[in-house]
């Protein structure tokens, strides 16, 4: 299956302050994140941003906060971003059948939004190298799960080249200028 743009939109999940830190290989994650964000922008896929209880955990780490042209996010209790209902109102508004996942942890809030976004109708995206949790093991599991109930997972680089779909344009250029 085709991942077009025109049919997606994108998730950060929960890259805080007080989170980012304890995270696997968190300056890699954050890193591919933000030239995915960049590349996401290039092509004109709608971005949505998550905070989980942010007086715990921070807000989103600046980093990611310099991607969004406004940068708005939703703050949430849920583990899932489809138990918030604010969420779930742009998801469903906005009618794009692929949403992009990156993030933390893969385990928890990622899992847990693939297994209800699948639910809803949604194809998930993750993007493998754009996620951790604290354990690598705890990934790796959660991985597994998602591409055993029906998740896609890709790397930044091949999302943005299949979004992309051809050569030779300046949204190309813009893109190869980004990963390499």
């Amino acid at each position: 299956m085709r991942i077009l743009k025109e049919e997606t939109i994108a998730i950060v999940i929960d890259v805080q302050e007080k989170l980012l830190p304890h995270i696997h290989d968190n300056e890699r994650i954050l890193n591919n994140s933000v030239i995915l964000l960049e590349g996401l922008k290039v092509l004109d896929v709608p971005l949505l941003v998550s905070e989980q209880y942010r007086k715990g955990l921070g807000p989103t780490v600046e980093e990611i906060q310099h991607s969004f042209p406004s940068f708005q996010p939703m703050e949430k209790m849920t583990f899932s971003c489809c138990d918030d209902q604010d969420i779930m109102s742009i998801l469903k508004e906005k009618g794009r059948k692929n949403v992009i996942l990156l993030g933390i942890e893969t385990h928890v809030c990622v899992l847990q939004t693939v297994l209800d976004l699948i639910e809803n109708g949604f194809q998930p995206v993750v993007i493998e190298d754009c996620t951790s949790s604290r354990k690598p093991s705890d990934k790796e599991i959660a991985i597994k799960r998602m591409r055993q109930e029906g998740a896609i997972v890709s790397s930044y680089e091949s999302i943005l080249f299949e979004l992309a779909r051809v050569s030779g344009t300046e949204t190309f250029k813009s893109i190869s200028r980004l990963v390499k």
